[in-house]
């Protein structure tokens, strides 16, 4: 039972660790499905752009995540996330998420509107 309560304090501390080092407010948890769109942008995107709601970007050129609804409506990149990204620059790599990642990166970056 003291293992158990110990895991689950664990993972709550990690989860407002990881909700303050991209600038989220841990009094809004994300959904299920943002969640998941943060681990894949952290994964993925996090070397070149800025994922939180703070800090530079790591490659200057790299718009940070939490000003493309400034640009346009980040359900309007749903179909180039789904049909596969391809960019004029080397730096950009080529990828193609599926339906269910397309779906949580843009729950992700509806989130960093707040």
């Amino acid at each position: 039972m003291l293992r158990a309560r110990q895991a689950g304090l664990c993972l709550l501390v990690t989860l407002v660790a990881t909700l303050a080092s991209v600038g989220l407010d841990a009094a809004e948890p994300l959904s299920p499905a943002a969640q998941r769109g943060f681990t894949f942008v952290r994964l993925h995107c996090a070397g070149c752009h800025a994922i939180g709601k703070v800090g530079e970007s790591p490659l200057r050129i790299a718009p940070p995540f939490r000003t493309l609804h400034l640009k346009y409506p980040v359900e309007n990149l749903a179909e180039a996330l789904g049909e596969g990204i391809v960019t004029g620059h080397p730096t950009m790599p080529e990828f193609q998420l599926d339906p269910g990642q397309v779906g949580d990166v843009i729950s992700y970056l509806k989130a960093l509107e707040r």
